[in-house]
């Protein structure tokens, strides 16, 4: 059990990592093509990826062996979950700072041991000392003294809590059927979503497309068939609201990415957040419990 917990945390923290450097193929690909576009050809080219592995997977399974009764009903729910919280999130990107987009998405690690709680989930001590660290790690790192609210902050607020609902999707239907069909079809729902916006509000472009082609291939890729593959995978045997604390890291991992990438260098405060951030976790991960559950 505490093998699988382990294993469960790194594969976390490596989907953690991977999504911080996609923020930055985020960015990029929007210079060319509009947001739901963005999305919806990132996660059709994501959902593609998984057909080899989808195909060997359905090979190892026995033909004669039943799929449970909801995976579909279970994978477009986290689908759907996926594209509001996506979408926002690139939409509102277009009105706001990256800073100020990374802070308020990241306050998804509050709401989710809130709403375990309210859903009658115990959540410990350490859990909700871990989350405050967490926001106060991300605030010291993302927020200087020129933030200000602006309206794409409000769609980001949104989608804090559309993303702590898609965590805790995840965590419920992870544990109760396939990975690899969820992640498939999570994919594919979100990849059709996107693009029915696309075809409604924005203008489609040959050249612009091509253009947006390599963030296109990193997000889809690398950020989405490999990210939040290793999240429905890495989810199955971990609690949810650790896994949320996990998770904020992306926000330290899009912060060394642009140092790497774009040239950018933390302050002294900057490195102090990822310093707070880091023991959130370790708090989460080692304060003493009484109960230790495999799954919220």
């Amino acid at each position: 059990m505490q093998r699988q917990a382990l294993r469960a945390d790194l594969l976390m923290l490596l989907t953690a990592m991977i999504w911080g450097s996609g923020f930055i193929a985020q960015t990029t690909g929007m210079k060319h093509i509009g947001p739901f576009l963005y999305s919806g050809l990132r996660f059709a080219l994501g959902s593609a990826c998984l057909l080899p592995l989808l195909y060997w997977r359905g090979r190892q399974l026995s033909r004669s062996v039943a799929q449970p009764r909801g995976q579909w009903a279970a994978g477009a729910a986290m689908g759907l979950a996926l594209a509001l919280g996506i979408n926002l999130q690139q939409f509102g990107l277009q009105f706001t700072t990256v800073t100020n987009a990374g802070f308020i998405t990241g306050l998804y690690v509050i709401v989710v041991p809130a709403v375990s709680l309210l859903l009658g989930q115990a959540t410990g001590a350490g859990t909700w000392l871990g989350a405050c660290l967490a926001v106060a790690g991300m605030y010291l790192l993302s927020v200087n003294e020129h933030f200000e609210v602006a309206a794409g902050d409000w769609l980001q607020l949104v989608g804090a809590f559309v993303w702590a609902g898609h965590v805790l999707l995840v965590g419920y239907f992870a544990s109760r059927y396939d990975v690899i069909r969820l992640a498939f079809i999570q994919f594919a729902v979100c990849a059709l979503a996107s693009l029915a916006l696309a075809l409604l509000f924005e203008p489609l472009d040959g050249q612009a497309i091509l253009a947006a082609a390599p963030a296109v291939a990193y997000g889809g890729m690398v950020a989405a068939a490999l990210g939040y593959t290793l999240q429905v995978i890495a989810q199955r045997h971990a609690i949810t609201s650790h896994a949320a604390i996990i998770f904020s890291l992306e926000a330290v991992f899009a912060a060394i990415a642009a140092t790497l990438c774009l040239g950018e260098v933390l302050s002294p405060r900057g490195y102090l957040g990822c310093a707070v951030m880091l023991a959130g976790m370790l708090v989460a991960q080692l304060w003493p419990s009484r109960s230790h559950p495999v799954a919220a």
